[in-house]
């Protein structure tokens, strides 16, 4: 088990389960890891409502989406762009020799219409948008991407490359906010299940620089996020391992999402972080599924 004593308490941890290739917080995953991810994701299936749609999104996205989301007010210092050699075969050549004679090739790349996916909604809005007024029951999606934040770092906790699963709710008000309240009520009853210590609390976005803070103050005081809080270890500062968010009506009147009587539909989600809640199972658990406790291995299909 782990020793929260260690100078890296998570190091024998990470050593088992991931192997670096070459930049903080990017690694490959190993079979026992991948094994114990696919299980988990069936297990969060297990939960989708009956009436949801599934989508499964690429790790990037529309850059001009995405600008239009508004992401680039909040979270600038988190995104990242594709970029790629442009200009006529001559002009690619000479770029990409210049490395050759010690140039720098990366200097002649210019911005691609594609962004580096940051969560795994982002994609739904504007496809639902183009179907037409949101139906009086609403919608519910299962999503799911490969995701990246430019978050640089060597913590276990906080990948740049991760696995994100969102169930998201666009409708009324009252829907949204009642889908919002059912999986923070069944929240604490996932984490005992698969035997994790865990806590409940208000939350706020990493929103970026001085109007960040005051962007984060309002929304903890209105309440519109939540994190599901895991522990790694004893005496650990927890981790947040899944997310509860009310956005209100931003992406309705973002995308022009509307019933049919014109009124804006608001928008939540509730987001798995499936590499911090796998490697929170390693990390209480240990790294022996064969020995996790019973009600884990149960939901696992261990």
């Amino acid at each position: 088990m782990i020793d929260p004593a260690a100078a890296d308490p998570l190091e024998p941890i990470g050593a088992a389960l991931f192997r670096p290739i070459g930049a903080p917080g990017v690694y490959a995953r190993t079979g026992l890891y991948v094994d114990v991810m696919q299980r988990l994701d069936a297990y969060v299936s297990g939960m989708r409502d009956a009436s949801a749609e599934v989508l499964r999104f690429p790790p990037v996205m529309s850059r001009a989406q995405l600008e239009k989301s508004g992401y680039l007010k909040s979270f600038p210092n988190l995104l990242g762009c594709v970029c790629a050699l442009h200009g006529t075969e001559t002009e690619i050549r000479a770029a990409a020799e210049s490395y050759e004679s010690g140039g720098d090739w990366t200097r002649s790349l210019a911005p691609s219409d594609l962004v580096l996916s940051p969560a795994a909604c982002y994609p739904v809005y504007p496809l639902a948008a183009e179907r037409g007024p949101v139906p009086q029951d609403g919608w519910i999606f299962d999503v799911a991407a490969d995701c990246f934040r430019r978050e640089p770092s060597g913590a276990l906790d906080r990948l740049q490359s991760f696995r994100m699963r969102e169930f998201v709710r666009i409708g009324t008000p009252q829907s949204v906010q009642g889908f919002r309240e059912e999986w923070l009520g069944r929240a604490p009853g996932i984490a005992e299940e698969l035997g994790l210590p865990c806590g409940v609390e208000v939350a706020s976005d990493p929103f970026f620089g001085r109007t960040g803070q005051v962007m984060a103050v309002s929304q903890r005081l209105q309440s519109l996020k939540f994190e599901l809080l895991i522990p790694y270890h004893p005496g650990a500062a927890p981790t947040a391992c899944m997310s509860f968010n009310y956005h209100r009506e931003h992406f309705g009147t973002t995308w022009g999402l509307q019933s049919a009587d014109g009124d804006v539909a608001h928008t939540g989600c509730v987001a798995f972080g499936m590499d911090r809640l796998t490697v929170a199972l390693f990390c209480v658990h240990g790294l022996d599924p064969s020995r996790w406790p019973a009600s884990a291995r149960h939901a696992l299909a261990l």
